[in-house]
């Protein structure tokens, strides 16, 4: 039997609770397909914080990249200043393992309802691929008071070092200022990626920008995604303006088979697309480096006043999952949960007070393991 060490975050809020249920329906998936996990449980979250004052350490870095995957549950909590927790914890893990790739499914289930009128499960089942350590959330800026300072930004990425000097000179009473960054080997990865990831699709990539108003940064992005382009003849592309493919999504969602974007864009556009394939609840996502460790999570908060409920829906982290599995190789399994899932949604007997029902955390995975094990 092939056995895996994957270690897991359950994090803050709900989710220690979600993260059993995936937990559940992973392990329920290895006994079916004849594969085990050992799961390595990892405290890092709000509690430990405030206990020692350490969000995620070096070593524990260093521990953690010996692994293809992670399992995380949610991070965030009202004790602590938000972005704390955050930047300390989740989105270090994202640099420090450079997971250049948020990947998104945006799919619409079979007995799940979109809020677009007249759409099925048959016109909504595409991909958003996410530029995920660039762009404007590279994490430096500032602020400034009137006259004249100075200072020295630094970006630190496995690829390159890039330091900004600045000179300030203002009248105005205080300025706040943010640098966004995107390079040339970044930008051709990631593009790279969902190429690749189209050839097994519908062979259709859309590119999203805003070149029209920022174009020194999102002109680079254009130019290499014209060049990435130009090497697969059979894919179909286009470029979308950020703010006419949140319309295109709404109206006509079948147009898209995988969509790429830069950082920031991309954390808006996936929450439109969590929308519309049934909820937050539904919605789960990857962070990969295809070459190193990968980290899968919902992509909703930590809800803590839910906290200790057992009331939130788990099925965006069981599908979490489900992109855990398919990243190890074990895309039968990845598969089949997905399938369970589905059924247990079509089914519509047992489900979480934000599908209209009043079922718990713990029945949700219960019946989505069953399901798992007896299809």
């Amino acid at each position: 039997m092939t056995r895996y060490k994957i270690p897991v975050i359950p994090g803050d809020g709900i989710g220690p609770e979600i993260i059993t249920e995936g937990r559940k329906v992973l392990d329920a998936a290895g006994e079916r397909f004849g594969f085990d996990i050992d799961w390595a449980e990892y405290p890092h979250g709000a509690d430990h914080y405030l206990e020692t004052g350490e969000l995620i350490s070096e070593d524990t870095l260093k521990e953690l990249s010996n692994y293809r995957a992670i399992y995380f549950g949610s991070i965030g909590d009202d004790r602590i200043k938000p972005g704390v927790l955050e930047k300390g914890i989740l989105l270090n893990m994202r640099f420090y393992f450079d997971q250049y790739v948020n990947l998104r499914p945006i799919k619409l289930l079979e007995g799940v309802e979109t809020p677009i009128k007249g759409k099925t499960s048959k016109d909504i089942d595409f991909v958003v691929v996410r530029e995920n350590t660039e762009d404007f959330y590279i994490g430096i800026g500032g602020r400034a008071k009137k006259g004249k300072s100075t200072a020295t930004l630094e970006v630190m990425r496995t690829m390159y070092n890039v330091k900004f000097g600045l000179d300030i000179d203002s009248d105005c009473e205080e300025i706040g200022y943010q640098l966004g960054l995107i390079s040339r080997e970044g930008t051709q990865r990631v593009i790279r990626y969902a190429f690749e990831l189209a050839k097994n699709r519908n062979k259709h990539v859309s590119s999203v920008d805003k070149a029209n108003v920022l174009s020194d940064i999102y002109g680079l992005w254009r130019e290499e995604f014209t060049s990435v382009a130009s090497e697969y003849h059979d894919i179909k592309t286009e470029f979308n303006f950020v703010d006419a493919i949140t319309m295109w999504f709404v109206k006509n969602p079948e147009w898209f088979d995988v969509v790429v974007t830069p950082n920031m864009f991309g954390d808006i556009i996936t929450d439109l697309g969590a929308m519309i394939q049934g909820g937050l609840g539904l919605a789960p996502g990857g962070n990969i480096n295809p070459e190193g460790t990968s980290m899968f999570e919902p992509i909703h908060g930590s809800a803590p006043r839910y906290k200790g409920m057992n009331k939130a829906n788990p099925i965006a982290t069981i599908w979490s999952g489900a992109l855990l599995l398919d990243q190890i190789g074990e895309r039968e399994a990845s598969s089949e949960v997905v399938r369970a899932i589905e059924r247990n949604i079509v089914n519509n007997k047992v489900k979480t007070y934000d599908r209209g029902g009043s079922n718990t955390t713990s029945d949700v995975g219960n019946d989505i393991a069953r399901l798992v094990k007896n299809a």
